[in-house]
Parts: structure tokens; C-alpha cells; sequence
């Protein structure tokens, strides 16, 4: 009750209820106040309309991936600067940078839950939207529907995200219907990569371009509330990001669109079994890491860890006693 008085006060002074004749340091107290006011109030929880709103307002949408509790938690942890994360992505590229597979094929729906868990007990902030695997899409629309249902009803993700174009609006429309948020994903389409081009940039000729802008108008008219654009040229990203009624998000489409992601284990330095070109690293994550399990292993052969600070106490005269106690019942036992 005190706190919700307290920030009351700061709301009606910053407004200016209270602020009559404020002046110096009275003033930038209040500021302080406010500030303090907005850290103290929990974030709000990213929703399809205002990221709807972002894109009015031309501002960038933000889109990171996560797999587990403590990735979830460093997008978590964006919100509470005005720099947060919009979008935790569960991409089905944990096949590579969470479980060492050789191809986003052989993650199941199963695995995929259980990584979808862990990310929604880390993240309650940001949108958070699940790949679903390779397989169900094309199966049946009743296949998909329940891969859907699955990953919001048990892993608790508040949508999902769906490969491909035209030939996949119906069954985008099914899961729509059936209540769950659909993010599609035109342009280069990672699961189908081995059957069509290969990892290669999309939409360089006319006849491919033009596919996929009717792709995307497909993919909005059946209930997409974005479109992620992967490996198109800048110009297509803007092309499409103009006639679009939907956020656009980029990943290797140029700066163009209305939101851009990228894999975490990639941008943080963490995984570098391979790097697409589209790829900023932002840290050394994966160097920091390396270096610090390489002086822990020193530290441990040379005794130096644990010392005395990193260790618990217990005065001499009191092991003394202890000792004799287990001495004695050892004898005792012989």
C-alpha cells in the first residue's frame, strides 16, 4: 500500500499536481523519483498490437532467439531499460546451437516443447513464438493445428512461427482459426533449404522476387500478423516491407524492415561452427567462456581454488572434537 501511495505521489508531481514552485534541487529530485518509479513498475507485456504500433510508428522491432532459462533471461533482463527485446524467438535452430544436430530436420516436437518451457519460465515480457518443426506443416492441417495447440497450451509460448508462402496460406489460416498467433516466414526457408536451392539468397531474379512478394501478400491475407524475410536483397525487403499491411522482420533483408533478428549464439560470439554473412557479432561470449573454464582448470591443479574466502569456517578446537568423535566410533567398528 505504501509503495502504491508512494508512486502515486511521484506520478502526480512529475505531472505536475505537486510541482508548483519546484525548483533546482527540489526538481531534480522529482526526476529521480520518476525514474526510479518506472524501474520499480513491471514492464509491460509485448502484444501483436503494439508491435502493430511500432511499425506505424516506423520504430524497429526487435527479435531475438532463445532456448533455455538463462537465454530467456537475458532478454528478460532488456525490459528493464527502454531497450528491451519485442520478440523471444524458440527457433527451431536449437537443432544446431542448443542440441548439436546436423539439421533442423531432426529436432522433434517434443524437444522443441521442452525448450519452450524453459523460455517462458525465464521470459514474461517479450512475444514470445516457436518454430514449428520440420514435418507437421506439411503433413496435414490437422498435424499443424496440434503442433500449435501443443506448443501455447505446453510450452507456453503465445504463438508460433510457420515456413513458407502461397502453398502454405490454408493451413496458416487453420491455426489462426484455432486460436494461436501465426508469424510467417518467407524468402529463404531453412527446413526446405535442401530441397529447393540450398542456403542460398532468394528472390535475385524477377520471376523468384515477384513469388515472393506473393508469398507475402498470401501469407497476410490468411492471418499473419508479420512476416519474417530471410536472405532477400535490401531492395526486396523494402519493397515488400512497403506494401505490407504487417511488420516485417529481417534477417538478412536489409535495414529496410520494420524489425530485424538474429540467432543469440551467433550475435553474443557463443557459437561459430558456421557464420551466414547477415551475422553482427556483438561480444565474445564464447571466448570469454573458453578462457574462463581454462583458468578454472589451472586454478584448481595448482590449489589455488577454493581459498579460505571461498571456503567454510569452523574453529580448530570444535574439528578436534568432531574428529575424535569419528575416530572413536571408527575403532569402535573394527
Amino acid at each position: 500500500m505504501m509503495l502504491k501511495r508512494g508512486l502515486q505521489g511521484v506520478r502526480e508531481a512529475v505531472s505536475g499536481k505537486a510541482s508548483h514552485g519546484i525548483q533546482g534541487s527540489q526538481r531534480s529530485h522529482l526526476i529521480q523519483l520518476r525514474q526510479m518509479s518506472k524501474a520499480i513498475e513491471k514492464p509491460r507485456k509485448v502484444t501483436i498490437s503494439s508491435l502493430n504500433k511500432l511499425k506505424k510508428q516506423h520504430m524497429p522491432i526487435t527479435v531475438l532467439t532463445c532456448y533455455d532459462y538463462p537465454t530467456a533471461k537475458n532478454i528478460e533482463h532488456t525490459h528493464t531499460t527502454q531497450d528491451g527485446i519485442n520478440i523471444a524467438l524458440v527457433g527451431d535452430s536449437l537443432a544446431f546451437t542448443a542440441l548439436g544436430y546436423t539439421s533442423t530436420s531432426q529436432l522433434t516436437l517434443d524437444e522443441m516443447i521442452h525448450h519452450c518451457k524453459a523460455v517462458s519460465r525465464g521470459a514474461s515480457t517479450p512475444l514470445i513464438i516457436a518454430d514449428i518443426p520440420f514435418g507437421y506443416v506439411g503433413l496435414s492441417d490437422e498435424a499443424a493445428v496440434g503442433a500449435a495447440i501443443r506448443l501455447v497450451r505446453e510450452g507456453g509460448v503465445d504463438g508460433v512461427k510457420i515456413e513458407g508462402g502461397a502453398k502454405e496460406a490454408r493451413v496458416i489460416a487453420k491455426v489462426v482459426d484455432a486460436g494461436v498467433p501465426v508469424i510467417a516466414h518467407a524468402g529463404l526457408q531453412p527446413q526446405r533449404a535442401t530441397q529447393t536451392s540450398g542456403f542460398r539468397v532468394q528472390g535475385k531474379t524477377a520471376g523468384s522476387a515477384l513469388s515472393i512478394v506473393e508469398d507475402c501478400k498470401a501469407v497476410q491475407e490468411a492471418g499473419a500478423f508479420a512476416v519474417l524475410l530471410e536472405a532477400v536483397p535490401p531492395q526486396l525487403g523494402d519493397y515488400i516491407t512497403e506494401r505490407l499491411k504487417v511488420p516485417t522482420i529481417g534477417i538478412g533483408a536489409g535495414g529496410g524492415t520494420d524489425g530485424q533478428v538474429l540467432v543469440q549464439n551467433d550475435m553474443v560470439g557463443a557459437f561459430d561452427a558456421f557464420r551466414p554473412r547477415f551475422v553482427r557479432v556483438f561480444g565474445d561470449v564464447g571466448g570469454a567462456t573458453g578462457e574462463a573454464i581454462e583458468s578454472y582448470a589451472q586454478s584448481v591443479r595448482a590449489r589455488d581454488f577454493p581459498s579460505a574466502e571461498e571456503s567454510y569456517t569452523i574453529e580448530e578446537s570444535k574439528w578436534n572434537e568432531i574428529r575424535e568423535h569419528i575416530e572413536k566410533k571408527e575403532r569402535q567398528q573394527e
